[in-house]
């Protein structure tokens, strides 16, 4: 018994503007659940969303609503009772279609059921030939003697939360008790409903829609802070991202620095070149005075007073051949090494490049996605 949620959705709420009649005003900060239920001891159907601890929509549902689609994401209804028009706005098509889909169902429900309530009362009101009809009335009428409250039927019930939205629009009520001056009717003894049984009918629709109330409060709550957990999160992934761009950018400074010198090493290498040329030619030139040399030494060999002059000459020029040849290895390993070099500091650079590519698209990513969140949020 009582009031049970029956299909539940999330969407910004919106109420139209009671002073212009033409602009949304949102009465949620936020996406907040939206659910329908059903009172099958009424058999009525009502929307009911909750932001926090307050209803801000609290709707029955009547067969003259009509949920109108305004946009891909955006529907309203008109509800005469509030005298107010609500709007939901949805995350995707999807769900404003599932929702105008169980709006439908439940609209056509209520109308059955207004159909079916209608059928009885006709007859219940029709004249009955029971003998004892006489006795029924005067007691359906001693309930309703003066000084004494007159006790209403659990179909008169009205919410908590908004007067006269229980049930529906006046020709969805009960019909009061037959009146006074009205003809006596033989009416079946089961209508009159004893106090206490309707008392506990009741007490237990107030239990079942505070319990219901408590636990959307509670899914509330929860999603709440599971939200304000995810934003910290989100907060901490952004400061490491902008930590790590910056060093990056620190970086990509110091590269940038480095690449500067890059002309400095190519010039370098020009001259180093340049000097290995000279010296090669200087060899060259060494070598044919050496031919030179031993020519001599070899014509000197006839003159022996001239030849340890020549000899420590020869030496001499050996030995600065030696030096050049030293110079010329020295030069020669300098120059491999700042190829190597060059080369290693390439690859360095091309690594340093492509880890920072990846590290822009992981932070275009992020962007993306927080600005989906904004959007979303």
């Amino acid at each position: 018994m009582g009031e049970q949620p029956i299909f539940s959705t999330r969407a910004h709420v919106f109420q139209i503007d009671p002073c212009t009649k033409k602009n949304w005003v949102p009465t949620s900060k936020h996406a907040v659940t939206v659910s329908y239920f059903y009172d099958n001891t009424r058999n009525v159907y009502r929307i009911i969303s909750l932001d926090g601890s307050k209803a801000i929509i609290n709707s029955t549902i009547t067969p003259n609503m009509t949920f109108t689609k305004t946009s891909q994401k955006f529907g309203q209804w008109a509800d005469s009772r509030a005298n107010t028009v609500y709007g939901l706005g949805f995350s995707s098509e999807s769900s404003l279609a599932k929702f105008a889909e169980k709006f439908a169902e439940f609209k056509e429900a209520a109308r059955l059921a207004k159909e079916k309530s209608q059928e009885k009362m006709e007859l219940s009101s029709s004249p009955s030939q029971h003998p004892q009809g006489g006795a029924v009335k005067r007691n359906v009428l001693s309930v309703n003697k003066p000084g004494k409250k007159k006790e209403s039927a659990p179909g008169d019930l009205l919410s908590p939360m908004t007067p006269e939205s229980i049930n529906g629009t006046d020709d969805e009520r009960v019909p009061p008790a037959t009146p006074q001056h009205a003809e006596p009717r033989a009416e079946p003894s089961h209508n009159a409903l004893p106090f206490s049984h309707s008392s506990s009918n009741i007490n237990k629709h107030w239990e079942a829609e505070l319990a219901a109330l408590k636990g959307n409060n509670a899914k509330l709550t929860t999603a709440l802070l599971e939200s304000t957990a995810n934003v910290k999160q989100w907060k901490q992934q952004l400061g490491a991202y902008q930590e790590e761009a910056e060093r990056l950018h620190k970086r990509v400074t110091e590269l940038e620095c480095v690449s500067g010198q890059t002309t400095v090493i190519k010039s370098q290498k020009t001259e180093l070149n340049q000097t290995i040329e000279e010296l090669e030619s200087a060899l060259r030139a060494k070598e044919e005075e050496l031919e030179s040399l031993k020519e001599e030494v070899q014509s000197a060999n006839e003159f022996h007073p001239q030849q340890d002059s020549l000899t420590r000459k020869l030496q001499d020029t050996e030995s600065m051949n030696q030096a050049l040849e030293a110079r010329l290895s020295d030069l020669e390993q300098r120059l491999q090494s700042n190829q190597q070099e060059r080369e290693a500091f390439r690859k360095s650079l091309r690594s340093l490049l492509e880890l920072l590519d990846g590290k822009l698209f992981e932070l275009t990513e992020l962007r993306d996605a927080l600005g989906k969140l904004i959007e979303s949020s």
